[in-house]
C-alpha cells in the first residue's frame, strides 16, 4: 500500500514539473519573442533579428518534449529506461538545434538572396547553391551526431550508406540532374536573375534559380518554369548582355521609278538614318534585287544601345523621315501588282474561213 501510494505521488509530482516546464517555457518564449521583437523594430539592433528568428522557430512538439522529458527525469527508473530517456534528451535537442540552425541558414539566404537581386544578380543564385550545401551539411553533421549518442557504429554505417546511396542516386537521377544543372548555372552563368532570355519559342525575364527548376516572367506576364536539365539543353539568347543590336530592313520601290532617283536613295537612306539618333551606326544600304513587283533595297544599321524600346522608336522615325522624303520627291512604295496580257484571236472571213488559209 505504501508503494503503491509513493508511486502515485511519483507520478503526480512527475506530471506537475511536466506541466510547470511547459508553462515556463511558453511564458520565457513569448516574452522574449516580444522584446526582441520590439527592440529588432526600433532599428538599432538589426542582429536582434536573428534571435528573434530563432526563437520564432521553437515549436510547441519541442517544448512539450522537453517537458515530458524533464518530468520523466523525476522518476525512479531502471537502467533500461534510463538510457531510453537519455536517447529521449538526445533526439530532442539535436533535432531542435538542427532546426534552430536551419532558420539561421534559411533568413541568411534569403536576405543575401534579396541583397544581390538588386545590387549583384550573378551572385544570387551562388547564394540559393550555397544554403542547399549548408542544409545538406547541417542535417548530416546532426544525423551522425544523434547516431553516435544513440550507440551506432557511425564508420560502418557510413559504409553502408555508401552502398545504399548508389541505389538512391539511381533512383533520384532525374533531380540530382537538375541539382547539378543548378550548380552548372550558378558555376557558368549563362544567364542571371534580371535578364531577358529566349529558349526556343519562349521568351522573358529570369525571376528565380532554384535548385530544380527557373522560372522566368513572360511578356504576356505569366510564369513559365522550366527544368533546369531541361533548360540548359536548349539553345539560349541572352538579351540583357547585348552590347548593340543590329538592325536590318528592306523596302520596295515602284518599278516606274526614275534611274537617277533610285541612284540617289542609298545615300539619302544613309542620311535619314546618321541623322535620326547619335547611338546609331549606318553600316550599308543598297539596291539588293528586282521583285516581283517592286525593286528592293536593303538597308542594315547598328543601335548602340539594347534597349528594345529605344529601337523601336528609332526605326519608327527612320520610316517616317523615309515615307516623307519619297512623297516630296514622288517616289511610290511598291505593292503587290500583276500584268495580265491577253493575245486576240484572227478574226474570220465572211465565209467562214481564217484569212490565212484563204490565201493559200
Amino acid at each position: 500500500m505504501i508503494s503503491s501510494q509513493s508511486i502515485s505521488y511519483e507520478a503526480m509530482f512527475a506530471c506537475t514539473v511536466s506541466l510547470l516546464a511547459l508553462l515556463a517555457l511558453i511564458l520565457v518564449k513569448a516574452l522574449v519573442l516580444r522584446q526582441l521583437h520590439r527592440l529588432a523594430a526600433m532599428g538599432r539592433l538589426a542582429f536582434l533579428s536573428y534571435p528573434e528568428q530563432i526563437i520564432g522557430a521553437t515549436r510547441l512538439p519541442f517544448m512539450l518534449g522537453i517537458a515530458l522529458l524533464a518530468g520523466a527525469s523525476q522518476l525512479e527508473l531502471s537502467s533500461r529506461n534510463e538510457k531510453w530517456l537519455h536517447y529521449g534528451w538526445v533526439i530532442v535537442l539535436v533535432v531542435q538545434i538542427a532546426l534552430w540552425a536551419n532558420r539561421l541558414i534559411t533568413v541568411a539566404v534569403e536576405r543575401t538572396f534579396e541583397h544581390h537581386r538588386q545590387n549583384n544578380p550573378s551572385g544570387a543564385t551562388h547564394v540559393m547553391v550555397a544554403g542547399l550545401i549548408a542544409r545538406i551539411g547541417l542535417w548530416s553533421i546532426a544525423a551522425l551526431v544523434a547516431l553516435d549518442n544513440l550507440g551506432f557504429n557511425i564508420t560502418t554505417l557510413m559504409a553502408s550508406l555508401g552502398i545504399g546511396g548508389i541505389a538512391v542516386a539511381l533512383a533520384v537521377q532525374n533531380i540530382l540532374g537538375d541539382i547539378f544543372s543548378s550548380v552548372s548555372i550558378a558555376l557558368d552563368k549563362p544567364f542571371v536573375i534580371g535578364d531577358f532570355i529566349v529558349v526556343d519559342s519562349y521568351m522573358g525575364t529570369v525571376e528565380y534559380v532554384g535548385l530544380k527548376t527557373t522560372r522566368i516572367r513572360s511578356l504576356g506576364g505569366e510564369q513559365i518554369v522550366f527544368s533546369n536539365t531541361e533548360l540548359l539543353k536548349n539553345r539560349i539568347r541572352n538579351y540583357k548582355r547585348m552590347q548593340e543590336r543590329r538592325v536590318q530592313f528592306e523596302f520596295g520601290i515602284a518599278y516606274e521609278t526614275a534611274l537617277e532617283e533610285i541612284e540617289r536613295i542609298p545615300r539619302m537612306v544613309e542620311e535619314i538614318v546618321r541623322s535620326s539618333e547619335p547611338d546609331t551606326r549606318f553600316d550599308r544600304a543598297h539596291f539588293k534585287s528586282y521583285g516581283d513587283s517592286a525593286l528592293q533595297f536593303e538597308v542594315v544599321y547598328y543601335v548602340l544601345d539594347p534597349d528594345y524600346n529605344k529601337y523601336m522608336n528609332i526605326q519608327q522615325a527612320i520610316n517616317c523621315e523615309l515615307l516623307r522624303r519619297f512623297r516630296e520627291r514622288g517616289v511610290s512604295f511598291a505593292y503587290p501588282t500583276r500584268t495580265l496580257y491577253v493575245a486576240q484571236a484572227e478574226q474570220p472571213n465572211a465565209s467562214g474561213l481564217h484569212l490565212a488559209a484563204a490565201s493559200r
